[in-house]
């Protein structure tokens, strides 16, 4: 295995231990040692990655959504776009346990960006890549005549808030909620924006 190869797996594992242990017992709770000892990893070595706390919470964020939306977009040439699309509304709330780890993570930084400059900002930045992520998937259905054309901006910027208010409700375990409620409520909103069936698309 190259140097190359060894440091890219070390950085995968760091990030991966931090996001499982911020989840866990939140962020202002963290201490370098126990992602050190979550990824097998020396103490030297986590801070030859990352010096700082603050450098680990926000490289561990962008890797959450990164991984999320590789996989979400695996077949985006392929598959047909009301499928991606659907597939990102999904992975837009705490539907399954990984996407509960990372929805632990976003509460931590909504926290932390109400106290925190710098912390604020990046989070505002990731919101606009969020967005963007919407907006591309819809744009391709638009752009392939799968879709009705609409207000991009205005709809990605809906089902974002939708999704952030519905998946808080879902997190609290809200009992007038279900998943399948939620993913209807906003698949609705979709639906008629893009002149698409009520029922959402399965795989």
């Amino acid at each position: 295995m190259s140097t190359k190869v060894r440091t890219a797996d070390t950085r995968e594992r760091i990030l991966t231990a931090a996001c499982e242990v911020i989840a866990d017992i939140g962020f202002e709770k963290i201490r370098m040692r126990m992602v050190a000892e979550r990824a097998g990893v020396s103490t030297a070595l986590l801070h030859y990655h990352f010096d700082t706390r603050e450098k680990l919470f926000t490289e561990a964020m962008t890797h959450s959504f990164a991984n999320t939306a590789v996989d979400v977009e695996r077949d985006a040439e392929s598959a047909p776009a009301a499928v991606i699309l659907a597939r990102i509304v999904r992975n837009l709330l705490p539907s399954d346990p990984q996407l509960h780890q990372d929805w632990k993570l976003w509460q931590e930084l909504w926290v932390r960006a109400l106290r925190d400059e710098t912390t604020r900002v990046f989070a505002v930045d990731l919101y606009a890549q969020l967005h963007a992520w919407v907006s591309d998937a819809v744009r391709r259905g638009i752009e392939t005549g799968e879709f009705t054309p609409t207000d991009v901006d205005g709809l990605s910027t809906l089902v974002l808030s939708l999704c952030d208010g519905y998946g808080i409700r879902l997190m609290l375990r809200d009992p007038t909620l279900t998943l399948d409620m939620v993913l209807a409520a906003v698949w609705r909103h979709v639906s008629t924006a893009l002149g698409l069936p009520e029922a959402v698309p399965t795989e």
